[in-house]
């Protein structure tokens, strides 16, 4: 319904100056009337408090409102901080793990070297006579067991290395008489064989049987150098792991942090806060104009009250526009307490955004705590990943160690392989030396008993013609025979002892002297590390 005015509720012109009969109505409309107004006033007086509440309210809202994104700004920037450090700290093992990565890429490489070369000796057959001889000293390799500590170290058990050999040579002999031995070779007409020398190559099936250069080879000492590496690997292993769940669990905790901070409005709270208080002050005029209606009806219906004591009397059309604008006051109060209740919502929004604000603030409380927390953990994450630095780097400097150890073998290996390939050949050289000088030697005694068969038969030609007509004690050395001469080794050396070597061992040891030179790859596993 419309606001009352004052114009509505004027007395008629025409008044009876008699006592009226309807001053009993006239009394229940003015009670009405300010009965209404009275409701009206309380209404609008809460409305007034409620409003003065919502503007206080308002202030706390901006205020909380601010601090709350303060607060979440900075925790925002420190998980950002936070999330900096977890990367540097990934970066860190990354690092690590990529060095630990390039030196299992160095092991295996070197680790490759080392077998290329153990199968290569596993496939280069050593000749029994190297080894096999009444006496060590009589063997080219010795004693297959050697009790030196260096070598075994070194892993290589050529025995028998450092052996003092007659003359100075690395051979040994066998004693044998060297006069009988000449002389039965050369009257034989062949060469001179020691005991022991077979012309005769050895068959494939005999060959079978035959020892290879790995097998001289100190196997364990190998083994324990590699278990040793490999112990030394799983060591920086677990060194490492000691910070394995760092970038996760920062990660988490960052993330779970991040997820309790509060969701801040892209609006600031003013906006609200300007429509919120902006609807209140509408409905606050509107009240305010019922209210006044109200005041001015309880106004008029009092001073009809008071001209009909008085003995006016009002026509049926007047109580007729009474009884209608008092009949308007229940619907003008219902307005009235919609709009007070429209100002207690409005002033429930702003409590409620306080509320928010306070329960956000609140959490936030807690977050710091849980912040504060995490920068410790994260102090000692990084005292932690410096010790696993150190130590990682002490670890790798003893792995890179063991490398050059593999490294020193392969080389002692390939080395010792190729003083192999290069024995073989001496002493193929050795027996062309010692064949050469028996057939001067064979020549020389040809010639010489020739000589001395022809000397004979001259001086006995000559002793048979002269000799009788000579005096006797004349010349008395005419009578003798011719001197016999015999080519012997010098001063009582020994004849060498040379082991047979196959032809093929000859031509396999050239070639990988040849290949090794040219840098052939895989013959020798002489891969450059």
């Amino acid at each position: 319904m419309p606001p009352c005015n004052a114009s509505d509720l004027t007395p008629p012109s025409t008044r009876m100056s008699s006592s009226s009969p309807t001053e009993p109505h006239l009394v229940a409309l003015v009670l009405q009337s300010k009965k209404a107004l009275q409701n009206g006033e309380q209404l609008c007086s809460r409305a007034h408090a409620v409003s003065n509440a919502s503007a206080t309210t308002s202030v706390d809202v901006v205020a909380l409102d601010a601090k709350v994104r303060w607060v979440t700004e900075a925790v925002a920037e420190q998980l950002r901080l936070v999330a900096s450090v977890a990367r540097t700290i990934d970066e860190k093992r990354a690092y690590l793990q990529k060095q630990v990565q390039e030196w299992d890429k160095l092991r295996a490489k070197h680790s490759d070297a080392l077998d290329t070369i153990l199968e290569s000796l596993g496939s280069q057959l050593v000749p029994p006579d190297f080894h096999e001889s009444a006496s060590a000293d009589s063997s080219l390799f010795g004693s297959q067991h050697s009790d030196d500590d260096q070598q075994r170290r070194n892993g290589v058990g050529t025995g028998g290395a450092e052996r003092s050999k007659p003359n100075g040579t690395t051979l040994s002999a066998v004693s044998h008489s060297p006069s009988s031995t000449l002389r039965s070779g050369l009257q034989n007409g062949h060469g001179i064989k020691q005991k022991g020398e077979q012309e005769k190559s050895p068959s494939d099936e005999s060959k079978r049987s035959w020892k290879t250069l790995r097998d001289f080879v100190d196997e364990q000492a190998i083994e324990d150098v590699l278990e040793t590496m490999e112990n030394d690997r799983l060591g920086l292993d677990y060194i490492m792991s000691k910070t394995d769940e760092y970038p996760e669990t920062l990660a988490n905790t960052i993330a779970s942090i991040r997820e309790s901070l509060p969701e801040l409005s892209p609006d600031p709270p003013t906006k609200l806060i300007e429509e919120t208080l902006g609807a209140q002050d509408v409905t606050i005029t509107s009240m305010a104009a019922h209210l006044e209606s109200l005041t001015s009806h309880y106004g008029q219906m009092a001073n009809a009250l008071q001209d009909s004591e008085a003995g006016e009397e009002f026509s049926e059309e007047d109580l007729h526009d009474m009884n209608r604008d008092t009949n308007e006051l229940p619907s003008i109060m219902a307005e009235l307490e919609e709009s007070a209740d429209a100002i207690e919502e409005h002033h429930e929004k702003l409590q409620a955004a306080k509320e928010a604000s306070q329960t956000s603030l609140s959490l936030l409380s807690h977050t710091l705590d849980d912040l504060d927390e995490l920068g410790d953990i994260m102090l000692e994450m990084l005292q932690t990943q410096d010790e696993v630095e150190t130590k990682c780097e002490e670890e790798l400097s003893g792995l890179q160690s063991h490398l050059l150890t593999i490294e020193h073998l392969r080389n002692r290996y390939v080395s010792y392989q190729t003083a192999f390939n290069k024995l073989i050949l001496e002493l193929a050289r050795r027996r062309q030396y010692r064949e050469a000088a028996e057939n001067i030697v064979r020549g020389m005694m040809a010639q010489l008993e020739a000589m001395t068969e022809e000397e004979t038969q001259v001086r006995n030609h000559f002793n048979s013609e002269y000799g009788a007509h000579l005096p006797e004690d004349i010349c008395l050395c005419v009578g003798n025979a011719p001197t016999r001469w015999e080519v012997v080794p010098w001063n009582g050396d020994t004849l060498e002892f040379l082991p047979v070597i196959d032809n093929e061992l000859i031509a396999q040891a050239r070639e990988r002297l040849n290949a090794e030179k040219e840098g052939v790859q895989g013959v020798l596993g002489a891969e450059s590390l």
